[in-house]
Order: structure tokens, then sequence, then C-alpha cells
């Protein structure tokens, strides 16, 4: 009798794996590519220095040894220093206030609250996370929220993955589709030379459109993985009260949040003031809920250890930028993806442009960095092919922020995803099927732009 054997499905790459073999294909692909830049002047407009299209040339090579390759890792880490500090000071921070119980406690009296209502919370903070990706970029920020969102989603039967998902996922598809994001569709309407939120209605059309898609993929996944925890059957039988010391830590971390929300809306601040804010929040929580200077403190040494690992993938993500553009290939790699649309009809150069603006954001992981790069490469090339330039916005828009959703160079999607505890290829699992929607309903989009003339 003849018996089938069990197909071992091949494991994905460790991301430290995945990153490094991005830093060593990088370098050798400046030995590959010809190197090439384009001219640069400064904008008085957005206040960065952006290409001058036409004036792409070749210049002397500068291939990226192996060691100097390596080297790229701890200037990548320094380049990313803010980002990492942030981390590290946030883990320890809220392993801090979990030492005293309180996130622990509220969030059994949130769930005892919801009853049998506990997938309203998919939809609710979906589209709380995504309002802040369409304001202003929200990405980085969400590591501060990760311990929290992961004690509501386990005490609520859904997993790690679903965390992530109403988390920077949501905020990723906000960004992506927003009418007024400073970071992406602002700076590139700026560049483009039309009007700051023209278009908006159109905008938040499909905004509407793509949300609605996420949140129902991130609701069906989330039914589909579900698991009562054990804790939550205990808790039946017994109400935990929150004490004085506890309800004193928790609105301590609520006015922190809002503290960090008005800091960055309000005051433009950066990571060094939300690393210093959250570490006086863990301080605080420490003493108030009565761990004491040294308890508080190896708190924040646990902290710091559980958090080295989404901190580092960062600074890997990083380097990644790093080699090429010591190699000098970025700008080659753009010129080569750019040049062939302009042989094309107007639609299908302008769904071409979304294919490049996916394809560039692997190797240009800055969403406004990717804008001073190819805005004035395509903007004047749209103008020789009839092409709308608000389309030209939209086609950027669209690919390089749903890109943000799957490239290992987003290093917060990496410390996000680390924090939470998802491997990388889980999260690939859920997100691929989601971003290929996304990306269709991307190019439909593009389609009736240019067919409503907008």
């Amino acid at each position: 009798m003849l018996r089938c054997r069990r197909v071992r499905r091949a494991a994905f790459p460790h991301p430290l794996t995945l990153l490094t073999a991005c830093i060593l294909a990088a370098a050798l692909a400046s030995y590959v590519l010809p190197a090439g830049q384009y001219d640069r002047r400064d904008d008085p407009v957005t206040g960065r220095a952006i290409v001058v299209a036409g004036t792409f040339h070749h210049v002397e090579r500068s291939p990226v040894g192996a060691f100097q390759a390596l080297v790229a890792i701890p200037k990548g880490l320094g380049a990313a220093g803010s980002v990492v500090f942030l981390v590290f000071l946030v883990g320890g921070a809220f392993t801090v206030v979990d030492e005293t119980g309180a996130l622990r406690q509220g969030v059994t009296w949130l769930v005892r609250r919801l009853q049998a209502r506990e997938t309203l919370i998919i939809p609710i903070v979906s589209v709380t996370f995504a309002t802040g990706g369409a304001l202003e970029n929200m990405s980085e920020e969400i590591i501060a929220l990760v311990p929290v969102l992961l004690l509501v989603t386990r005490r609520l039967g859904f997993d790690a993955v679903t965390a992530v998902a109403i988390s920077i996922g949501a905020a990723g598809v906000g960004a992506a589709f927003s009418p007024i994001n400073p970071f992406q569709v602002q700076i590139a309407q700026k560049l483009a030379g039309i009007p700051l939120l023209s278009g908006s209605l159109f905008r938040l059309c499909v905004l509407a459109v793509a949300l609605a898609g996420w949140i129902w993929g991130t609701w069906r996944h989330a039914l589909r993985t579900r698991m009562i925890p054990a804790e939550r059957e205990q808790d039946t039988a017994t109400e935990i009260a929150l004490d004085g010391r506890r309800m004193i830590v928790l609105v301590l971390v609520l006015a922190t949040f809002g503290v960090f929300i008005y800091g960055i809306m309000e005051l433009g601040w950066d990571f060094d003031q939300m690393s210093a804010l959250f570490f006086a929040m863990g301080v605080l929580a420490g003493l108030i809920g009565g761990l004491g200077a040294g308890g508080t403190a190896q708190a924040f040494v646990t902290g710091f250890m559980s958090m080295a690992y989404a901190a580092m993938l960062i600074g890997f993500a990083r380097a990644i930028f790093v080699v090429l553009d010591e190699g000098r290939i970025i700008d080659t790699i753009v010129h080569a993806l750019v040049t062939p649309l302009q042989t094309l009809p107007v639609v299908m150069s302008a769904l071409g442009m979304l294919i490049v603006q996916v394809a560039v954001h692997g190797p240009v992981p800055s969403v406004s960095g990717q804008a001073v790069l190819t805005m004035p490469v395509l903007v004047p090339m749209s103008d020789l092919i009839g092409l709308s330039r608000q389309v030209v916005v939209l086609a950027y828009q669209y690919g390089a922020g749903l890109t943000e959703l799957l490239t290992p160079t987003n290093g917060a999607l990496m410390a996000v995803t680390a924090a939470a505890g998802v491997k990388y290829g889980d999260w690939l699992a859920f997100a691929v099927p989601l971003f290929a929607a996304l990306l269709a309903v991307s190019a439909m989009a593009i389609v009736v732009a240019i067919s409503i003339g907008i």
C-alpha cells in the first residue's frame, strides 16, 4: 500500500536573514548596475532637494564591498537612532506599566463591558488608526501602542496578526489613500505644481472603498482564527476591581497619549520628544504603582531586552538604503524604470507609473523621499504625453503608500511585527492578498480619474 508523504512547506526566512540578504544583494547590485545620478536643486516650496528632470547622467562607479556592506548596518542604526531609542524607551515604559498590573486590570474591565460586541473593536480601532495615517502618516508612533493592542486583542481571543492589521495595517491604508497626508499627497502635489487638497473628494471616495476592504479582510481573518482564552472563562466568576493606584496609572497612560497626540499634531514633535514623554510616563507609573525606584529600573531593563530585536530590525532595514546610496545606483534604478513609460498609451503609462512606484519603494523606503525623487521626473513626462498631473500624484500615492504594507525596508512595519511576535512570513500571508486587491482598486481609481478628467 502506497503512503502519501506530507510535503513540508519551506520556512520563510527569518527577518534578520532576509534583511541581511537584501543588504548584500544591494552591494552586489552596485557592481552590476552602472552608477548614475540626477542633478538636484533646493526647492523653496517643499524645502527639500529635488531632482532636475532630464539631467540623469552616469558617474564614476562606487561599488560597495562585502565588509563595507556590513559597516552599513551600524550606519543604518545610527541613521535611525531616534526611532531605535523610541522603541527601547516605549518598550521599557509599557513593561513598567504592565508590572503594576494596571493594564491587565483595565483590559479585563474593558472586555467585560464589551460582552458580545467584541468584534466591534476591529472596525473602531482600524478607523482610528486609518485616521491617524490619513492625517499625519502615522507609522513609527504605533510601536508605542503595541503592548496595549496585544493585551486587548488577546483577551478578546484575536491573534497578534489582527493586532498588527488594525494598527499599522489600517494606518498604512489611511495614509496611502489620504486626501491630506502632508508627507505623501501634499508634498507630491507641491512638487507637481497643483493646488493642495485638489481632488480630495475623489480621494475620500477611494479611501472609503479601500478601508472597507481592509477592515473586511481583517474581520474575516480575526473570526477565522479566534480562540477564547482560558483567562476569559476564569474571569466570568469574579470581577476584578481597579484599585486606586492602578486607576491613577491608567489615567496617567491615557493622559500620556493625549499629550502624545497634541505634541505630534500641534507642536511638531519628533521621535526624541516622544521618547522623553514615554520615559517620563514609565518612571511615574512605576513609582505610583508601587514598584519603587529599583523595581521601576528593573522593569525598564526587561522592556529594553524585549524590544532589542525590533530595534535592530529598524537599523538593518535602513542599512539597505545606505548601501544603495553609497553605491550611487538609486537614481539609476529610477531612471531605468521610468524611461519605458514614455512610449506607452496614456492609460497604460499611468498604470505603469503605479507599478514603477511600487517597485521604487523597495530601495527607497521613505515615502517623502520617493516623492522628491520620482515626481520631478514623472511630471514633465506626463505633460508631454497629455496625462493629468493629478493622476501622476495618484499613481505615486497609491503605489508608494500601499507598498509600505509589505516591504521589509519599512522599519516601522518590521518593528511592529517583531514587537507583536508576528513572523514576517505570517504577516505576508495575511497582507499580500489584501495588498493585491487594494492595488487593483488603485488601478481602477486611476482609470476612472483619467476618464472623468480629474
